[in-house]
């Protein structure tokens, strides 16, 4: 289906599974809502699986900002809202600072957020995923999907065809805005989860793998409520 969000930019949401809770799931950057097909196909038997294209992926491509990390988190309460409403948010990465900031402002039960940049990365990791994205943009249609499929051929087809679909017509726009627009001061999710008010599950990866810095990391570790847990 497609939902308008608030200020006029729509979004294409799919739907698998028609009982049971929802989860609404949420891409990180360079992602869209067919990286979430497996898990989609794991849990559709008992719940109802939701994931939409965040701005400038995917089917939303051709979509503007703004990228602050809060307009990120009003088009998850817009969503939730023109699907009936959500049970638990899951994000990634980029999705997963927006459903933990957007967990706080909409009636879900919890949240899970896989490897969650909880805070801003700085300037030099943008510009080497800039770099690498613009190499990959020069290619076009059926030679850019080429492409895509030889640098991830050791994926899961759905992982594979899901990045296939995330960069079919994507440009380097909303990585750039997401840099520019997130003042470093305006994401750190550190206090926010050292008192958050619902369950959150942390599922981060490795240290030496992890989007988190290792001393944030820490930081997290030592100072949250019991509702979150950290794996």
């Amino acid at each position: 289906m497609l939902v308008s969000l608030d200020d006029g930019v729509t979004t294409t949401v799919d739907r698998w599974g028609d009982s049971g809770p929802v989860l609404l799931c949420v891409h990180g950057m360079s992602g869209s809502r067919r990286s979430w097909l497996r898990l989609a196909h794991r849990f559709s038997d008992r719940y109802q699986v939701v994931a939409y294209d965040q701005r400038g992926h995917g089917d939303s491509a051709q979509s503007g900002g703004p990228w602050t990390l809060d307009r990120g988190a009003a088009d998850v309460a817009n969503v939730a809202a023109a699907i009936g409403g959500a049970d638990v948010l899951v994000g990634h990465s980029w999705g997963g600072a927006v459903v933990i900031r957007a967990g706080e402002q909409t009636g879900v039960r919890g949240i899970a957020a896989i490897d969650p940049m909880i805070v801003q990365q700085d300037r030099v990791w943008y510009g080497e995923f800039i770099e690498e994205l613009d190499a990959l943009f020069q290619a076009r249609d059926d030679a850019r999907a080429t492409a895509i499929r030889a640098e991830h051929r050791d994926w899961h087809r759905d992982d594979v065809e899901g990045k296939v679909h995330a960069l079919h017509a994507m440009t380097t726009e909303p990585i750039a805005g997401l840099r520019d627009q997130n003042p470093p001061e305006s994401w750190d999710l550190r206090d926010e989860i050292g008192v958050y008010p619902k369950p959150l599950l942390l599922a981060m990866a490795g240290r030496d793998d992890s989007i988190v810095p290792p001393a944030v990391m820490d930081d997290v570790a030592g100072h949250h409520p019991a509702n979150v847990q950290i794996e």
